[in-house]
């Protein structure tokens, strides 16, 4: 049985008949009677591109939604928040309202106590970070040890587990098949989900990187199991603006083998453990494209490979 008040399901009915305009119109008419369920499911239609795509709008949506009672509309509305997308970035004021959530809410409850076992600024800016081992001048590629603590490791995957998906793309008649290059699954930590621990790591991968945190993409966390790999490819974009500067990667668990990062033209393989991160350009010092950056994910022999993936532009991201 829906939660729904029966307005806001008679206008999702017809939404899925195809009368979308009338449908829409039916949920502005609830959402300006102050229903905060018509609020956020208004939010969500303008974030996702169900309608006219509105980020802004969106999270003022949620934003309302939160003060009308809604606590998934306060969640995603924090969340944006912390990292500043679509809006003001007002880190100190998210962490205010994070420990409110947190009083009634055990997911809210692990964010903070994760937040409060890190070393932050003000701006949720790592306070110190790791020195790094040169592995490669060309592809510049750098180890850190013990990026990520077992405890963070441990909050990304709960975090990701409800979302795992199997690698899909495009194919040249604009169907969703599996990506022939990628076989593992993966789970993408989008904004509305990446709460102010998982933005806090995401800000201290920046650092490491040397790039300002707003230009990373959302992180995904990637699971091979036995046989799948991810071919030889770049992970820059051809053509790309905006190109895809700099790649992150952390070990979120130990345990299995294979799976070695691999950089074709160099011959050099990378492996670290739980915790440990990767840093690699994809581009030139003249922003060009470095050919050297070609790599592969060995596939796994046995056990499972979790991978957090974070891909970080030379401007600000915004899809």
């Amino acid at each position: 049985m829906s939660a729904n008040p029966p307005e806001l399901d008679q206008a999702l009915r017809i939404f899925s008949a195809g009368q979308r305009p009338q449908a829409v119109t039916m949920i502005e008419g609830l959402v300006a009677r102050g229903m905060p369920q018509a609020m956020l499911l208004l939010g969500h239609m303008k974030w996702g591109g169900h309608i006219a795509q509105d980020p802004v709008g969106a999270r003022r949506l949620y934003e309302r939604a939160g003060s009308a009672g809604s606590h998934d509309g306060a969640v995603a509305a924090t969340n944006l928040l912390a990292s500043g997308i679509a809006g003001e970035r007002n880190w100190l004021a998210a962490l205010e309202r994070l420990k409110s959530e947190a009083a009634s809410d055990p997911a809210r409850k692990a964010a903070l106590d994760l937040l409060g076992a890190m070393e932050l600024d003000a701006s949720g800016n790592p306070q110190s970070l790791p020195d790094g081992d040169v592995l490669s001048d060309s592809p510049q590629v750098t180890l850190y040890r013990g990026v990520f603590s077992p405890a963070e490791c441990a909050y990304v995957l709960k975090i990701a587990e409800p979302g795992y998906q199997p690698s899909m793309v495009y194919n040249a008649q604009r169907q969703l098949v599996r990506d022939p290059i990628r076989s593992s699954d993966g789970s993408v930590l989008h904004w509305l989900i990446e709460d102010p621990a998982i933005h806090a790591l995401n800000r201290r991968l920046a650092s490491l990187a040397g790039l300002p945190p707003e230009n990373g993409e959302a992180a995904q966390v990637l699971r091979y199991n036995p046989g799948q790999e991810y071919k030889p490819h770049h992970d820059f974009v051809r053509a790309a603006e905006n190109q895809r500067t700099m790649t992150a990667l952390v070990w979120l668990n130990d345990g299995y083998d294979g799976g070695e990062t691999a950089f074709l033209r160099t011959g050099l393989k990378v492996k670290g453990r739980k915790g440990d991160a990767v840093v690699f350009r994809n581009t030139q010092p003249d922003s060009s494209l470095d050919p050297m950056s070609e790599h592969a994910g060995m596939p796994v022999k046995r056990g499972t490979k979790l991978l957090y993936n974070r891909w970080i532009r030379e401007a600000r991201w915004q899809p």
